[in-house]
């Protein structure tokens, strides 16, 4: 990959601005930018997946404060303009930028959730793009539901922000019936 092609924040920011113009309004929440500013299309979330980011954002909500949001562009420094799942960031940081521009930076919690998501394939460098842009935290939710916290310094055992997800596991893929019938025989049941 050849550096001199990455695009900077205000590259990325009108390029963002032209394909929201040519894309059509409302459309641009499932697009991103890669970092060297071409449109990657995602497909819509199905609806397990919107109930499962709804319970994550209601969680960071409930938790830490209404200043979430869902699908937000974010403005990553090595990875074009992404759009993670859920957001979070203190109220000062909301006001510092034209909220209906992708976000110039990233915000302080970022969560993906890879359920019915082809972002497992990027997810290594979405979470190092989010920490390398400003976010002090990543939370992971995988296929099967578990929950993965990453920090600058690497994994965590918990949020800094105090956060704990309670995840509905009927949304999520079992890893398999057999598996855990093993797992509680092994347990004296």
């Amino acid at each position: 990959m050849d550096v001199s092609t990455l695009l900077d924040c205000n590259g990325l920011l009108a390029l963002w601005r032209h394909m929201a113009a040519t894309v059509g309004s409302g459309r641009t929440d499932w697009c991103e930018l890669n970092e060297h500013g071409e449109m990657v299309t995602n497909p819509r979330p199905s609806a397990r997946r919107q109930i499962a980011l709804t319970d994550v954002y209601c969680d960071i909500t409930g938790q830490i404060g209404h200043l979430a949001a869902m699908s937000v562009a974010v403005t990553t420094p090595s990875f074009g303009i992404r759009v993670p799942d859920v957001v979070w960031m203190p109220c000062e940081r909301w006001e510092s930028f034209d909220r209906d521009e992708p976000v110039p930076f990233v915000p302080d919690l970022c969560v993906e959730v890879l359920l019915d998501s082809d972002r497992a394939q990027d997810i290594g460098r979405r979470v190092n793009a989010y920490l390398e842009g400003g976010a002090r935290e990543v939370m992971v939710v995988g296929q099967h539901g578990q929950v993965e916290i990453w920090g600058t310094t690497g994994r965590r055992r918990a949020s800094i922000f105090g956060v704990t997800l309670s995840l509905d596991p009927m949304y999520f893929e079992e890893i398999g019936v057999s598996s855990v019938l093993s797992v509680r025989c092994s347990t004296g049941r």
